[in-house]
């Protein structure tokens, strides 16, 4: 059997609720994508780190750093990051201001998680891989 991991895009998922991390986690891998979970922003910027990822799908709650301080860190200037080609926001902050700062930020997309399935996720990341 031969690994064709290369050839998959490259998802990570930034996200504290294990079971939403989890299941978007399995229906990804199960969709074509090679995904990975953080837990939180310190994890994601450590992966981010060390690899590269076609689309970064970042909660914006979540302890240690949130999301917001990941799209800060991954926007200054002497970033040690490689910044994902796609940033997408699944957050339960709904507030027209969140939504604005996190796309003034390089937000690509942001996504309400109690408005949006896993299957609809799964179809907006396949958009933008």
């Amino acid at each position: 059997m031969s690994d064709n991991t290369q050839d998959e895009p490259k998802i990570l998922i930034v996200e504290d609720e294990k079971p939403m991390a989890k299941a978007l986690n399995l229906k990804l891998n199960n969709s074509g994508f090679s995904a990975e979970m953080a837990g939180d922003g310190e994890q994601a910027l450590e992966t981010l780190e060390n690899n590269q990822f076609d689309v970064l799908l970042l909660d914006l709650v979540m302890p240690n750093l949130d999301g917001f301080d990941v799209l800060e860190k991954l926007n200054s200037e002497d970033s040690p990051f490689d910044r994902p080609g796609t940033i997408i926001i699944l957050s339960n902050l709904s507030q027209e201001s969140d939504i604005e700062k996190a796309k003034e930020m390089g937000a690509d997309d942001f996504f309400i998680k109690s408005d949006i399935s896993i299957n609809k996720v799964v179809d907006e990341v396949k958009q933008y891989a």
